[in-house]
């Protein structure tokens, strides 16, 4: 369904894989890799939102590069320039908010690592209202996220039980900071759930009923934030 795309990203270039709905418009969806990178799970997600309305673009934040093990996976992610990263991915937002088929708003969804920079992004780019975090390893300290951006915004964030569920280290301090700004902001327990429970290509961890659940409750707060009216 989708193609290859580049877009600018602040003087640089970054490639994507971009989906548009067979309606032709829609609200834009920015859509961040797990620590893999730019990966069939990511790219059939994007498909995955187009199918249901939305104008999706995934970066590829890895420039080219993929992983298989997760000793491959653990070295791109610590070479990741998290500067560079967020360039990218307000780079993404503002190339579709300027696509003709963009109608709407424009939200951000990440898993993993990619849930912490869609959380961050949320305090970066002015296009994106609408933010969620899958099972996220937050650590603001490296982030210094601008949580005052938040105003206006809304954000959801889908934790595992594994990981500590919703008491798990940095998810207090975001919920916390969001609703100080004036941001709305959900979170959700998965009880039984393991770390990547939403990535159906990892059979070890995903959790179909847990991942049905989520994505229901992702679109819901999509269509609310992001649906420009009728």
């Amino acid at each position: 369904m989708g193609e290859r795309v580049s877009f600018a990203s602040n003087g640089a270039q970054c490639d994507g894989y971009l989906a548009i709905p067979s309606g032709g418009a829609g609200p834009g969806v920015v859509v961040i890799q797990e620590w893999w990178g730019l990966v069939g799970h990511v790219t059939a997600l994007v498909d995955r939102f187009a199918e249901v309305g939305y104008v999706a673009l995934a970066p590829d934040l890895y420039h080219g590069e993929i992983a298989t093990e997760p000793d491959e996976a653990r070295k791109l992610l610590m070479a990741l320039e998290m500067d560079r990263a967020a360039k990218d991915i307000a780079g993404a937002a503002f190339y579709l908010a300027g696509r003709p088929e963009q109608h709407g708003g424009i939200g951000v969804v990440g898993f993993c690592m990619g849930g912490s920079l869609a959380l961050w992004t949320a305090t970066l780019s002015d296009e994106v209202t609408a933010a969620v975090g899958f099972y996220p390893p937050l650590n603001w300290e490296s982030m210094a996220p601008r949580w005052s951006n938040y105003a206006g915004k809304a954000a959801m964030i889908h934790t595992a039980e594994s990981d500590g569920g919703s008491a798990a280290a940095g998810i207090g301090t975001a919920v916390a900071a969001i609703s100080a700004a004036g941001g709305e902001v959900e979170v959700y327990d998965y009880p039984g759930t393991h770390h990547a429970f939403f990535n159906d290509d990892r059979p070890e961890v995903y959790d179909p009923a847990a991942a049905a659940l989520a994505w229901d409750r992702t679109l819901e707060l999509f269509g609310r934030q992001l649906r420009a009216p009728v």
